[in-house]
């Protein structure tokens, strides 16, 4: 039986290679991967190597080329090993991205790699560890104020790329040299910042997920205390900084939303006059819609919490001279919303029935043989006699019976008699 759906490698239907994840942040996703004819139009693929590192390369040799294969490229000197990720016409979008402009500086891809290939490269990816840890013994040795993060190995281990992070401007001549004389391999010296380390060592951030710098985020903006203060975030550096030491670059993340709505509240500079006291801006939640002033500037007091429109009816109020008695109205109400669980929405049980009360059965009570107490005990006893003739005691009907009273006895007993 001819299978109904036909498996494309680099395709988007049922892909094997074309939508597979790639490594963090550098994955482009193929949406051209279906067109037929794709791959055909262009020479150049896109590979990738350890970390964040991805280079164009030619296809010079027409070598059939899908993405995901692993190719040895041209370096200098020798070759590097690397991942192709993306293939086509989109290749030539992330070029123009890349500033790419002289095409005749791109090298070319060599071959699909070899079981040769493979054994030398593992070798190489297997001393990057102990590179690191003897490489910053020797800059502490030398009296360097820098910080080797990661060392990454050429795929034919002729060549290190040493990624250090520094504050200021280091003279490492002397540290090259001796790198040399000790690895045996070409040295090159890359700086990256505090940010770019921790997208390269990972992590879980405070939000309980993982980085944003090493699963999506690719370009670091500035982030200032100004976007602290606009949130009314507290300015405390354990809560603005991050795994980097850094300000958190989620705080950029809704500063745009929060200074569109601060420009339906007042301004923090001007102050509500009353008839009793003189009221200044506090703090303001622009979640709820509400401004907290007080009658200091240090500290709060007399605390006034209102909504922007009320506060604005008070400035039109000033304005024209006029002071209101108070500044919180005796028969407004700001109605806050009770807060809401967000982890329910994710519950398993979120769609089950839960019983009602009227259908929970009592459950029995046992007999332990302790003693009630007293007022118990008379309770029960100003209910039996407050019960229906019926359910009085024998004895007592009797003697009202030979005192000449007329009763009813409904009761089997009395029916027989």
């Amino acid at each position: 039986m001819k299978n109904k759906y036909l498996i494309k490698r680099g395709g988007c239907t049922i892909c094997s290679k074309g939508c597979g994840k790639q490594d963090n942040q550098l994955h482009t996703f193929d949406w051209l991967s279906g067109v037929p004819g794709n791959e055909d139009t262009t020479g150049y693929v896109e590979v990738q190597f350890k970390n964040t590192r991805k280079g164009y390369y030619k296809n010079s040799n027409a070598i059939p080329i899908e993405k995901g294969d692993i190719v040895a490229v041209e370096s200098n000197p020798g070759h590097d090993i690397g991942t192709v990720t993306l293939t086509g016409r989109l290749v030539l979008l992330q070029m123009k991205k890349a500033k790419l402009k002289d095409l005749s500086e791109i090298k070319r891809i060599y071959r699909k790699v070899k079981p040769v290939d493979m054994e030398k490269y593992a070798e190489a990816k297997a001393r990057e560890h102990e590179t690191m840890i003897r490489s910053r013994q020797i800059a502490n040795n030398l009296g360097l104020k820098m910080k080797i993060g990661d060392v990454e190995f050429q795929g034919d281990g002729n060549k290190a790329i040493f990624y250090y992070i520094a504050d200021e401007r280091v003279d490492f001549r002397q540290l090259i040299k001796v790198l040399a004389e000790e690895f045996r391999v070409r040295i090159e010296m890359k700086q990256i910042g505090a940010r770019q380390e921790a997208g390269r060592i990972g992590g879980i951030g405070p939000c309980g997920r993982e980085l944003c710098c090493a699963t999506w985020l690719s370009n670091f903006t500035s982030v200032s205390t100004t976007a602290a203060r606009l949130q009314e975030i507290s300015l405390k550096p354990t809560r603005l900084a991050g795994q980097c030491a850094k300000l958190k670059c989620c705080m950029n993340y809704e500063v745009d939303v929060y200074a569109e709505s601060q420009k339906r509240f007042p301004s923090r500079e001007i102050a509500l006059e009353t008839k009793d006291n003189t009221y200044y801006w506090f703090k303001a939640d622009i979640l709820k819609g509400t401004i907290t002033y007080s009658t200091d500037k240090r500290f709060l007091a007399n605390e006034a919490t209102i909504t922007p429109q009320h506060a604005f009816k008070v400035l039109q109020m000033n304005k024209r001279g006029e002071r209101p008695e108070q500044l919180v109205v005796v028969g407004e109400e700001i109605v806050q919303e009770a807060p809401k669980d967000l982890l329910e929405q994710e519950s398993l049980t979120r769609f089950d029935q839960q019983p009602s009360k009227k259908n929970k059965k009592r459950k029995p009570q046992r007999n332990t043989g302790e003693r009630r107490p007293e007022k118990a005990q008379e309770q029960d006893t100003s209910k039996t006699h407050s019960g229906s003739r019926s359910e009085r005691p024998r004895h007592h009907q009797k003697r009202r019976r030979e005192g000449g009273e007329k009763t009813e006895n409904t009761s089997p007993r009395n029916v027989s008699e």
